[in-house]
């Protein structure tokens, strides 16, 4: 198997992906293959939407593909956004979801936060998941240009930089999609070795 598909609209995403994926699979997007179905992202868990839009997807091609949901997960606010990252304060407007976040986090001093990723993968009808995570901080403002979504506000362990000073390859050595989409790659390239 040389190539899979990625059940997303996220072209930020399918950018990372691919970045990663380089020569070891051709990574092919909905809209590679004309798929303009509206996806269902209605868990209340990241394992569950990425699921969820991997089940909708193979039901409607039969095809084998994979799906990912991403969530920030904020210790002083309980684990939140989470699973709501892309709708905190407005849907899928990441600069109002980042400033909220701010907002939200005025008066706490704990800014511990991780970023997670749950990738759904269906093989051959079989269900596999895996998972990334990156831990590190929430900032008192925004910085930085790259990126995108809560990148301008997140510092990774061990960084000083937030995800969105640093190039897309720096950001890939701390990426919590990049960690779930390794083990995604060495999970294929074991079975088709």
């Amino acid at each position: 198997m040389d190539k899979i598909i990625f059940v997303t609209n996220n072209q930020h995403k399918l950018q990372e992906i691919r970045h990663l994926a380089k020569d070891k699979f051709n990574i092919i997007s909905l809209s590679d293959i004309g798929f303009d179905f509206s996806i269902p992202e209605t868990s209340p868990t990241l394992e569950g939407n990425a699921l969820q839009k991997a089940r909708f997807f193979h039901e409607k091609t039969g095809l084998n593909c994979f799906a990912d949901d991403t969530g920030l997960e904020v210790e002083a606010l309980g684990g939140q956004p989470g699973v709501n990252s892309a709708r905190l304060a407005s849907d899928h407007d990441y600069h109002k979801n980042m400033m909220y976040l701010l907002e939200l986090m005025q008066e706490k001093q704990n800014r511990k936060a991780r970023f997670r990723t749950v990738i759904a993968l269906i093989l051959d009808e079989k269900e596999y998941l895996f998972e990334g995570i990156v831990n590190g901080h929430i900032t008192t403002e925004p910085r930085g240009n790259n990126g995108f979504g809560y990148d301008p506000v997140f510092i990774p362990q061990g960084e000083t930089r937030t995800f969105a000073q640093m190039t897309l390859e720096e950001k890939n050595k701390y990426s919590h999609r990049q960690r779930a989409f390794s083990k995604l790659i060495d999970f294929l390239q074991n079975l088709y070795s």
